[in-house]
């Protein structure tokens, strides 16, 4: 696959984002805690590098897609080119969050109905492209998992210094345990008061089972104190 740098779509942010917190208040503490994930991750990559990395939930509603595209917003503000990819082909979301038209996306170049630079957005965000999931494939799990998908991720490899995969919850579908095989690293996502323990093991267990490089979790929602909401558990 030849990638052809050429200009790309825009997208403008507003202030109607408010789940993009890292970028319209960035000194608040849920900003903080997003920039101690990123430390984390970096810290975790010190014995093998974490270029692509997929964020999961056990079960819908537990906030991955925010997690995932605030993560992106303070990778990138460290200067890092950074690509965001709505890996959720069955009920994307990227582009609700981004505010962004999702008539093509992830399936068009996957099948290579359009070129990725035709397909891929710019944000305000410097150093932040999204790509989204574009048109519900009737096949998902075959997309995910085919020879396509992995030399497009190679192909990103030479252009990002991270790639963020949003991925369906792991209780409902096999999706994410597939697309797992293409990522350096997992991340899963348990929102305090919602998650049972129970469905959490089991995802946990999903991905293990498929070797899954599970590099922790994050606790969402969890108000230890009054302004701390997000935080960063290792593996072990």
């Amino acid at each position: 696959m030849r990638i052809l740098r050429r200009n790309k779509r825009k997208s403008q942010l507003s202030d109607k984002q408010r789940s993009l917190i890292t970028y319209f208040d960035p000194k608040s503490p849920i900003s903080e805690q997003f920039r101690t994930l990123r430390t984390n991750i970096q810290f975790a990559s010190v014995d093998k590098t974490l270029r692509t990395i997929m964020v999961t939930s056990s079960a819908p509603g537990e906030g991955k897609s925010t997690t995932l595209a605030n993560l992106g917003i303070v990778l990138a503000q460290q200067q890092k080119r950074v690509l965001i990819i709505d890996g959720d082909m069955r009920k994307p979301t990227v582009h609700f969050t981004f505010q962004l038209p999702n008539t093509s996306g992830l399936t068009n170049v996957i099948t290579k109905q359009q070129s990725f630079e035709d397909a891929v957005y710019e944000t305000s965000v410097p150093f932040l492209e999204v790509l989204t999931s574009g048109p519900v494939p009737p096949n998902p799990s075959e997309l995910l998992g085919s020879r396509a998908m992995g030399e497009f991720i190679k192909e990103m490899e030479k252009i990002y210094d991270y790639i963020l995969f949003d991925a369906p919850p792991v209780a409902l579908v096999t999706d994410p345990q597939i697309l797992s095989k293409h990522c350096d690293g997992v991340i899963l996502v348990v929102r305090s008061g919602k998650t049972e323990e129970d469905i959490a093991k089991r995802a946990v267990e999903s991905l293990k089972k498929v070797n899954a490089n599970i590099i922790g979790a994050v606790l969402n929602d969890k108000k230890l104190e009054e302004t701390s909401y997000y935080y960063y558990y290792g593996e072990k």
